[in-house]
């Protein structure tokens, strides 16, 4: 099963749920004591600090990648030619990743999933240095956003971390990417108490 948007409608939601993430942050976790953040909620739990940090390792692959493609895409465009297309299919395989990762309107997690040994964060971290590259990530995402909007959603390509030959349409890869943070984003706030 796949879904269509209207590309521009997408990518502004997009870019409004990415503004929401980054004031969520900002305004329930940024000026929380260092010893709160670092504090999983459990035993076996991911601290506030951890969440973020496994989303900087997740921007740390993707960013570049989504830069990547849509730099070569405008590259090899004319300056006159209008390539983005009105209307972005997203493919089954993208809109299954991004369904399975994205939380329901009231929190609920539709799957639980473990996270790869290459992505989990490490027990002790810098919290001023994961909070300044997660805010940084994020204003790049929002420019890459913004970019996306002279780029076909549809036929640009973008290898994922699973695989590199494992490719997902550019609008697929920016609302799995983008439910992704979203996830890990309400699991740091559930880790301080704020949700």
């Amino acid at each position: 099963m796949s879904a269509v948007f209207n590309s521009v409608a997408l990518l502004e939601d997009l870019t409004h749920q990415v503004q929401r993430l980054v004031a969520n942050v900002e305004d329930q976790l940024t000026h929380l004591p260092d010893a709160v953040l670092q504090l999983p909620p459990a035993q076996g739990k991911w601290s506030a600090l951890q969440c973020l940090d496994h989303l900087n390792i997740y921007s740390r692959f993707y960013l570049p990648q989504l830069a990547r493609v849509i730099a070569e895409a405008q590259a090899s465009q004319p300056a006159t030619a209008q390539p983005a297309s009105a209307v972005f299919k997203s493919s089954a395989l993208g809109h299954w990743f991004t369904k399975t990762m994205q939380p329901k309107p009231d929190g609920a997690l539709p799957m639980r999933m473990q996270a790869p040994k290459n992505a989990r964060p490490a027990a002790q971290l810098d919290t001023t240095q994961v909070i300044k590259e997660f805010m940084a990530g994020q204003q790049q995402l929002l420019a890459l956003l913004q970019q996306a909007r002279n780029v076909d959603l549809g036929k640009l390509k973008v290898p994922t971390s699973l695989a590199s030959w494992l490719k997902l349409p550019l609008g697929d890869t920016f609302r799995f990417f983008i439910a992704h943070e979203e996830r890990h984003v309400l699991q740091a706030l559930r880790a301080v108490g704020s949700k």
